[in-house]
C-alpha cells in the first residue's frame, strides 16, 4: 500500500450476514473497511470518510443503490470509485449510462470480489509501489463454444501469462464484458445464440464496454471485407491460437 497506508473501502449492503462476511474477508486481506446497511447510512459515512473504493449493493430498501449513485454524482460523474454488487436480473438497467468502475454479480465468491477490488484500485492508483514490479495480468474474455478449440486457445494464452475467462454464448459475453471489464475480448464469429459481430456491435453501443478492444476470429471464410465490423479492433481469419495471440499482443 502506498506509504504504508491501508486502502479504505466503504461497503454498503442491507444484508447483515454479507456485510460481516465480506468485511471480515477484506480486512484479513489488508483493507480498512467501513460498513453501512443502507444508502442513507452510506451517505452519512461519506461525511467523515474519503474511501478509496465503495462497494455498493443495488437492491436495498429506501433510496437503494440508484439513489445513492445519484447523490454521489456531480454533473454525471461519480465522486468516488464504485464497484456495484448486483443480481443478474438487475444488470440491464446499468448497461446504458451508469459510469461505475466495475460490476460483480451476486452471489459472489469472496475471491472474485477481491480480484475486482484489486483491479479497480490498481487502475485508480498510478503510484502503487507494490505493483510496479508485478503488473496485473491482462484479463481476456474468450468467446468460443467448441471445447477442444477453447482448450487449445486457453493453453497458449495461459503460457503468455494471460488471465482467461471462457464464455460459451453470445448473450453471456455481453453480460461478462460488463461484469468483468476485461482488457480485451477474443471472440468467435460464428458463435452460439449470437454471432460475434452482433456482440461487438452491442458492446459498442454501451458506454461501459465500448472501449474494450475486440478481436474477432473466423475460419469459415465469411469475414473477408477490408474493414472490420463495427466495434471490432482486429479480424483474424483463423482460430489458430498462435495467430490469435499475435493479434492480442498488438492490441492495447
Amino acid at each position: 500500500m502506498e506509504n504504508g497506508r491501508k486502502k479504505t473501502i466503504l461497503l454498503v449492503d442491507d444484508d447483515t450476514s454479507l456485510l460481516v462476511t465480506l468485511s471480515d474477508f477484506l480486512r484479513f486481506e489488508g483493507y480498512d473497511v467501513t460498513t453501512a446497511e443502507s444508502g442513507e447510512l452510506g451517505l452519512k459515512r461519506l461525511q467523515v470518510l474519503e474511501p478509496d473504493l465503495i462497494i455498493l449493493d443495488m437492491s436495498m430498501p429506501g433510496m437503494g443503490g440508484i439513489g445513492f449513485l445519484k447523490e454521489i454524482s456531480i454533473n454525471g460523474k461519480l465522486r468516488h470509485p464504485v464497484l456495484v454488487l448486483t443480481a443478474r436480473a438487475n444488470m440491464a438497467e446499468f448497461f446504458a449510462d451508469v459510469d461505475v468502475d466495475g460490476f460483480v454479480a451476486k452471489p459472489c465468491a469472496p475471491e472474485d470480489l477481491l480480484m475486482e477490488v484489486g483491479r479497480i484500485l490498481f487502475l485508480r492508483s498510478g503510484q502503487d509501489e507494490e505493483r510496479v514490479d508485478a503488473p496485473a495480468p491482462r484479463k481476456v474474455l474468450l468467446g468460443e463454444d467448441d471445447a477442444m478449440v477453447a482448450a487449445a486457445i486457453e493453453a497458449v494464452f495461459a503460457e503468455e501469462g494471460l488471465l482467461v475467462t471462457l464464455v460459451e454464448r453470445g448473450p453471456d459475453m455481453i453480460e461478462q464484458a460488463i461484469l468483468q471489464r476485461p482488457d480485451v475480448i477474443v471472440l468467435k464469429q460464428i458463435f452460439s445464440k449470437m454471432n460475434g459481430d452482433a456482440v461487438a456491435d452491442m458492446l459498442q453501443a454501451m458506454p461501459n464496454a465500448r472501449t474494450i478492444p475486440v478481436i474477432l476470429y473466423d475460419d469459415s471464410g465469411r469475414l473477408k471485407s477490408a474493414a472490420p465490423p463495427s466495434g471490432v479492433r482486429q479480424v483474424v481469419l483463423s482460430s489458430d491460437p498462435n495467430e490469435l495471440l499475435s493479434a492480442l499482443r498488438s492490441t492495447t
